[in-house]
């Protein structure tokens, strides 16, 4: 698989290459150079699968040849084995409505889904022997899942900004009270937007990003999307007829 720019079709980057940059040099952000689309036949052997199997042939589609399907697949079962629940996510029906529960990981925040899987990844792709230094931008969510997937890992450390006074006391307290060395806590005087600035023009500064070695671990980063798309397909199969998602969001 190769990857563009939503500002570039002529790029031609790696998934290891995007995955350590997160923003493509443009701006932009990166994009796979082809969508796979899944015939009848084999979305009804996907929907046969647990969701770690299913998560493999997904997420395989993406990373190849960077990580095999036997590297995916123990990156995964490693990724969810402290999730409180075997199935990874829960489906519960209200009514009419099923509701995708998507808070069983460690930080009780949908994006340990992702933010798990990540952190082994920059373990499993062995970037180059420098250490990466990850900036990441938080309402609270993020930092917390980025803190827990990340602290104690080698030759990483990442810094999270949050805006001072603008996330609640418990979201506060799970990113500072980490006492791995490799965790650094920024508090802004701003808002959320202010911090995600911050980290676009540090990653839009590309001799700045390549001097201090810089990733990424917000949404920009088209690893995150790649393990969330999963949980969208098993919810279709285990569903098993046409739906719509309504995703509550806060800067969708």
């Amino acid at each position: 698989m190769k990857y563009i720019s939503t500002r570039n079709k002529s790029l031609n980057y790696d998934f290891s290459s995007i995955f350590l940059r997160g923003l493509a040099p443009d701006g932009g952000l990166f994009l796979p150079n082809e969508i796979q689309k899944f015939n009848e036949n084999e979305l009804k052997e996907l929907s046969t699968l647990n969701y770690i199997d299913l998560g493999v042939e997904i997420i395989s589609k993406f990373c190849t040849p960077a990580l095999d399907k036997k590297r995916i697949k123990l990156l995964l079962e490693k990724a969810y084995e402290n999730f409180d629940t075997k199935k990874i996510v829960e489906i519960k029906k209200i009514d009419n409505i099923n509701l995708l529960e998507l808070y069983h990981g460690p930080t009780l925040a949908f994006k340990d889904i992702a933010m798990q899987v990540i952190g082994l990844m920059y373990e499993a792709l062995n970037l180059n022997k420098r250490k990466i230094n990850i900036i990441v931008a938080t309402s609270g969510d993020t930092g917390s899942a980025a803190i827990s997937a990340l602290k104690e890992k080698k030759n990483i450390n990442l810094f999270v900004l949050h805006p001072h006074g603008k996330i609640s006391n418990i979201q506060r307290k799970i990113m500072t009270t980490c006492e791995s060395n490799n965790i650094f806590n920024i508090a802004i005087k701003g808002n959320f937007d202010d911090c995600q600035q911050i980290v676009k023009q540090m990653f839009n500064d590309e001799k700045f990003r390549e001097k201090i070695n810089m990733s990424g671990v917000n949404s920009i980063n088209w690893a995150r999307i790649i393990c969330q798309i999963v949980y969208y397909f098993y919810a279709y199969f285990q569903i098993s007829s046409k739906l719509n998602f309504s995703v509550p969001t806060g800067n969708f």
